[in-house]
């Protein structure tokens, strides 16, 4: 690691950030990473919170901050993390999510069926390492949870990592919900490694249950309300029908609608950002095809479908008289009307009591799950998923 390097980003949440690696600074340069800035970090939820359109490069450096003081806390405590290892695990938060494509998780298995963003990360992070010759293999290492400090995964991936430590933090900030607010600093601040697993000090219980419940507020006031909910399901079968009736647009994203998924290769996929799915949706919005061209005029113009939440499944009743009133209105045919008139459910849970634990180390060397802490918020009766039922049809 060269010496002496230092540069600063002004972020709007934190502060200054610090990139003091040379090696960092490069994989930041490079035009997979800086693709980010073209990708937004929560789709289509500008529709409901007009301040949430950052990016995933926002989320990205945000995660990557608070990664570079979780390490300097551990460190702190006597925890053995090497230079190298430091390094990796910045690199590894930085690139987490740089398998991203255009309006991130709204079109994902979307646009490139079958592959996850995080499948599409490890790729993109391989191929970065081939370009700064091996450099990054710690890093894929630590990604993958094949290094033997299982605690650097922890920090990228579990319950209680830098990722949502900052999504939440960020996406409080940008849509001004300050119930998603977490005290992240005070969480970091309580982070310990025992036995080589990742936990947090009993004095942190109270700030671990207030992210565990800004993560739910977040979900039902935020990612899954309602109008968000119906413009990324808009979104979707704008996609989805395009392929359906092969619709034409520009290169690349034509190759990702009119290709078989195996044909597209990795460059098309890093060529392609939001910019190339509005263009196409304002090309559609002519289009000859009636479901289409309400689909796209409706994001285009924020005339989006209507919701209904239901605690049960959609009576059969209801589905018929809002596809007979769209089929009337439209000139749609049986077939056709199922893509402006649909159930689904949405779903969220607090926290995942089978294969993601948040431990408390207490004072006399005791460990906990947080679930199991007496007189615990997180306690049994939020397991289980909480799901509602939800029906979409033309207003």
């Amino acid at each position: 690691m060269a010496a002496n390097f230092h540069k600063i980003i002004n972020d709007p949440v934190y502060g200054f950030i610090t990139i003091d690696d040379e090696l960092i600074s490069q994989i930041i340069a490079h035009p997979h990473y800086q693709r980010l800035r073209r990708i937004s970090q929560m789709a289509m939820a500008h529709l409901v919170y007009p301040g949430a359109v950052h990016s995933r490069l926002h989320h990205s450096l945000g995660a990557y901050h608070l990664m570079r003081w979780a390490l300097q806390e551990l460190t702190g405590k006597g925890v053995d993390i090497t230079p190298e290892e430091q390094q990796a695990a910045k690199i590894a938060i930085l690139l987490h999510d740089i398998g991203h494509g255009p309006f991130s998780h709204a079109l994902e298995h979307v646009l490139a069926e079958h592959l996850h963003h995080e499948e599409l990360s490890l790729m993109l992070i391989r191929d970065l390492n081939h370009t700064f010759n091996g450099r990054l293999q710690m890093a894929i290492d630590i990604f993958t949870n094949k290094y033997p400090k299982k605690f650097l995964h922890q920090l990228i991936s579990g319950q209680l990592d830098v990722d949502r430590m900052d999504y939440l933090t960020r996406d409080s900030f940008f849509t001004g919900v300050i119930e998603g607010a977490v005290a992240y600093d005070r969480i970091i601040k309580m982070l310990v490694v025992k036995d080589g697993v990742l936990m947090v000090e009993e004095k942190g219980i109270y700030s671990i249950e207030k992210f565990l419940v800004a993560r739910r507020l977040m979900y039902w006031q935020v990612y899954l309300h309602k109008t968000v909910l119906a413009a990324e399901q808009m979104l979707q079968r704008i996609i989805k029908r395009a392929k359906h009736i092969h619709a034409a647009c520009a290169e690349p994203l034509n190759s990702f609608i009119n290709q078989p998924i195996a044909e597209v290769t990795l460059d098309q996929f890093c060529s392609m950002d939001d910019n190339d799915v509005m263009m196409a949706i304002k090309q559609w919005c002519h289009h000859p095809d009636i479901v289409l061209s309400t689909l796209c005029k409706g994001i285009l113009d924020r005339k989006l479908l209507k919701v209904k939440y239901f605690s049960e499944e959609i009576p059969e009743s209801l589905i018929k008289e809002k596809s007979d009133a769209t089929k009337k209105a439209f000139g749609l045919s049986e077939d056709d009307v199922q893509w402006l008139v649909y159930t689904g459910v949405a779903a969220s849970s607090t926290y995942n009591f089978e294969n993601e634990h948040i431990q408390i180390l207490f004072k006399d060397g005791n460990v906990k799950d947080i679930s199991t802490v007496d007189n615990a918020l997180i306690n049994e009766n939020l397991k289980g998923k909480v799901k509602k039922h939800y029906i979409c049809f033309p207003q």
